[in-house]
């Protein structure tokens, strides 16, 4: 299997001030250990953005950067995207395509818009996809705590599965790369 690591939206607005997402400092070294994994053994690494016309997360702007403390390396791929779904009106699958890769390790924010919606894309368009559990957060939503929706997202995508495709989820520690 040919794999890629994507690394979705950890960007200034989610990981510091008023939309911080649950353990965002903890979470962004949890990535860096991955992504360090990843380029030591020649993975493409995707790192993915999310913008707005209007909002926080205006292209450009110092709250859509990359987050401060994500370690990245000159040759990762970028990708800007506009919905949750980043295969959606974006190049991230004739990326994927040129380079062969058949596998994705997914992490990053929020895990019940993005993470979720790309999970489930890559699934349909019939990626092997390891979801890293330790590795994407999100907010509570008024209903349910941070932990409780990840760890909600980890056991429903973990259970999704088709005839070409599935859905792994694994602490980073533990995703073989």
């Amino acid at each position: 299997m040919n794999t890629a690591l994507l690394i979705i939206d950890i960007q200034n607005a989610l990981c510091s001030g008023e939309e911080e997402c649950f353990e965002s400092q903890r979470l962004i070294r949890t990535i860096n250990a991955l992504s360090a994994r990843a380029r030591a053994v020649g993975l493409s690494v995707i790192l993915i953005q999310h913008e707005e016309l209007e909002g926080s997360l205006t292209y450009g702007s110092v709250a859509w950067q990359l987050a401060d403390g994500l370690l990245t390396a000159a040759d990762d791929l970028r990708v800007r995207k506009t919905t949750p779904d980043a295969f959606y009106q974006t190049d991230l699958l004739s990326l994927l395509q040129a380079r062969g890769i058949d596998r994705l390790v997914i992490c990053g924010l929020q895990t019940d818009y993005c993470i979720n919606a790309t999970v489930r894309q890559a699934h349909a368009l019939g990626y092997e996809v390891v979801l890293a559990a330790d590795a994407h957060s999100t907010v509570a939503n008024g209903s349910m705590a941070a932990e409780q929706i990840i760890a909600n997202h980890n056991n429903r995508l973990g259970r999704l599965s088709s005839a070409v495709s599935r859905i792994d989820v694994v602490p980073a520690q533990e995703i073989r790369l």
